[in-house]
This record gives structure tokens, sequence and C-alpha cells, in this order.
């Protein structure tokens, strides 16, 4: 979809497709290599990588998807139908789910934000690499990035913190454009003009 036009025209026109949206074929391990080296192609001062991935594929989303129900059951045992399937389905909707964890911590040179920019870079890389690849993505966090009794299951250490999971695949579905900010609204200039 995205294979052969210019990096301006890619900038231009790219846009994140709904999970539920997604669909089979996803990205290959190869193919998931090759993104996932493109994507650390980032910013990050001091060289520290303070990130990583964690790959979700096959079965292994299924697990986790059973495992997030019952937790979200736990919480509300009133869930309706809906949303049952809603829980169930958090990994499945895509074929490919990346977690990428920030590892930000104190460093003696590098402050924890800038750390934590870097990760959000890698995201966006993630999403990019993913599009020139063919496939489709989306960048989301939803409850279980924020609440620490849901990492075990995730393959998330303590400390660490999630940037987004990334999840890839194919659709059928037009990707439709959404409204963006005015520049006019979101850009202040100070000095010269043209």
């Amino acid at each position: 979809m995205y294979e052969h036009i210019t990096l301006l025209d890619y900038l231009a026109t790219r846009r994140s497709v709904p999970a539920f949206q997604m669909c089979e074929p996803g990205p290959s391990r190869l193919e998931l290599e090759s993104i996932l080296k493109l994507s650390v192609r980032v910013p990050d001062h001091g060289k520290i990588a303070p990130w990583r991935f964690i790959v979700y594929r096959g079965d292994k989303r299924v697990e986790i998807g059973e495992a997030l129900l019952a937790m979200a059951l736990e919480k509300k045992p009133e869930l309706d139908e809906e949303m049952v399937k809603v829980e169930r389905a958090r990994f499945t909707r895509a074929p490919v789910v990346i977690g990428l964890i920030s590892t930000a911590g104190p460093h003696p040179k590098v402050p924890e934000w800038e750390q934590v920019m870097s990760a959000g870079a890698v995201c966006l890389n993630l999403l990019m690499a993913a599009n020139a690849h063919g496939y489709v993505a989306n960048w989301l966090s939803e409850w279980f990035a924020f609440d620490e009794k849901a990492f075990p299951l995730l393959g998330i250490k303590p400390g660490e913190k999630v940037a987004g999971f990334i999840h890839m695949g194919s659709t059928t579905f037009p990707i439709v454009e959404r409204p963006r900010p005015s520049i006019d609204d979101v850009v202040s200039w100070m000095g010269d003009t043209d």
C-alpha cells in the first residue's frame, strides 16, 4: 500500500488503522526483524537504547487475551457480553502486536524525559516501518499498559513502563483520513518570517 510513494507523499498521508479492522496476513518473522532494525534508528542521547521490544504472535496472543479477560472480570464482574468480547480480543485483533517497553531511568548525562521521548520515537518508527513493508499499524496503550498486575503476564519487568503496543497486520477496510490540527492553532513563530 505505501511501498511506491515518495517520503513526502507518505508523511502527508500516513494514517493509523484501528486494530479491530486488521486481519491476516501480518509481518513474517523475517519482515519483523527488518521492521525492528529500522525502528531503532531514532534519536538516542548517550546511545543507551532506553527501550526494548516484546513481540506477541500466534497462540500466545490468545492466552494473553484470556488472562486479561479474567483480570478485567475481577475488576468489573458486571462486564456485559460485548465488553467480554473486547477484553478477550485485546491481543488477537491484529496478527502481530509489538510491545515497546521504556526502560528509562536515572542516568548521569541523559535526562529521563529524553529517554522516554526516544521510546516514543521508536513507536512512530514501528508504525512507519510496518507501512514501508506494506502493512497497516496502530499504536495503542489501553488499561493493561498501566496496570502493574498485568506486567508479568505481558513480560514486562519491575520498573519498566509501556510506551505502547503496536498492532500490525493487513486490512480490507478503506483507510479514511481524519481531521488534523491546523498549523495556525499549534505553531508559534518567533523572529523573522517570510
